[in-house]
């Protein structure tokens, strides 16, 4: 069977689905599925015969989780979507993060309010997972410009990494049974302690295979300038950890802000991660001229990527999960914007072209070879 190269591509008026060959030189789009509805997170999930789902969250018509068993072709509603029981006091509003679980037919799910829930059964039924969910935090964290979310889950081995906007960052270290707040290191704006145990704005988390222990984080920096209570909190918005996350340092010098969203690590290169510094008052492009930021140190420097880009005028933003990176030997890093174009870097980023130009604002994009 020939490689595929397919994209999930949610947006604010349901999901997408594009597909290549190996060779990624022309994409061919359909959908919308979901259509009209906005779609905040999705997974192509890999493991045995290959799936795609997507939250389709409708405030009037409830939440939904769609899956697909044809590559995108056609898509169908699960059996249910997480709901809180009926006596917590909380309601769902939005699913922010679908990923696989320990076992093949598993999913985790990040919600809003902030919650996480599993699925058994590939999305049929779910259950909420009561370590975190009811945690003793839970219900002093608060929401941050985009709701209280939980946006990253992130697995490794037995221990799951967690980033909530406004919670932090949590960790287990026993398979989710039991989390604890895991933030030395990682600043929050806002509040007079710089450092506080949780309540940090945590943008997105993410790790690899080939580094156990190390992660890296792109948190809500920006803070510079900040003359408020507790004073200013340079160079806090992109950190790394060396020790599974219990610590946190700052990897930001070099790069035009400290403010950003998404985060990728280079498939077969634990050292090279990509960023996309953004103006933190109106989170857009930094003087209207968009550039991801490469490090191949492990944020030791960074380098500007923008050939092929927009040089000027150009003020869109890039959504927490709205860039991702294929697993060729020569990988390309696919981002999409909130102006509705979608972009391919080859070579790692070092050239980019628009693929398609005119889609509806875009939320999240993930890749897979297929």
């Amino acid at each position: 069977m020939n490689e595929r190269v397919l994209l999930a591509i949610g947006t604010k008026k349901g999901l997408f689905v594009a597909e290549s060959s190996k060779h990624r030189q022309q994409f061919t789009l359909r959908g919308p599925f979901g259509e009209g509805v906005g779609v905040y997170s999705s997974l192509i999930d890999t493991r045995g015969t290959p799936k795609l789902f997507a939250s389709s969250c409708n405030p009037f018509f409830g939440m939904k989780v769609l899956r697909s068993t044809d590559l995108g072709v056609t898509f169908h509603e699960t059996g249910s979507a997480p709901a809180f029981p009926n006596d917590d006091g909380r309601a769902l509003a939005n699913i922010w993060a679908i990923e696989p679980g320990k076992e093949e037919n598993e999913l985790l799910c990040g919600v809003e309010p902030a919650s996480l829930f599993k699925s058994r059964d590939g999305g049929d039924s779910w259950e909420l997972v009561p370590g975190i969910s009811n945690h003793e935090h839970a219900r002093k964290w608060q929401p941050g410009n985009g709701g209280l979310c939980m946006h990253t889950i992130l697995r490794d081995g037995h221990r799951i990494h967690l980033g909530i906007s406004t919670g932090g960052h949590y960790l287990s270290e026993d398979g989710g049974e039991t989390f604890v707040a895991a933030n030395k290191g990682i600043g929050a704006g806002f509040v007079p302690d710089p450092f506080p145990e949780f309540g940090q704005c945590v943008h997105k988390i993410v790790g690899h295979k080939d580094a156990p222990g190390r992660l890296y984080m792109q948190n809500h920096g920006g803070w510079g300038g900040w003359d408020g209570p507790g004073g200013p909190r340079p160079d806090i918005g992109v950190l790394r950890s060396d020790d599974h996350g219990h610590t946190w340092r700052s990897i930001a010098h070099g790069l035009p802000s400290d403010f950003g969203f998404p985060m990728v690590v280079h498939p077969h290169d634990p050292d090279t991660l990509y960023v996309v510094p953004l103006e933190p008052m109106t989170r857009t492009c930094p003087g209207g001229s968009p550039a991801i930021w490469r490090s191949q140190n492990g944020g030791g420097t960074w380098e500007k990527l923008s050939q092929g880009l927009p040089r000027r005028d150009s003020f869109f933003t890039i959504l927490r999960d709205g860039m991702d990176i294929d697993h060729h030997t020569s990988p390309s890093v696919y981002f999409g914007t909130t102006t509705g174009q979608l972009w391919i870097g080859r070579e790692g980023g070092e050239e980019w072209e628009c693929l398609f130009s005119a889609l509806p604002p875009i939320h999240c994009v993930k890749v897979a070879i297929i």
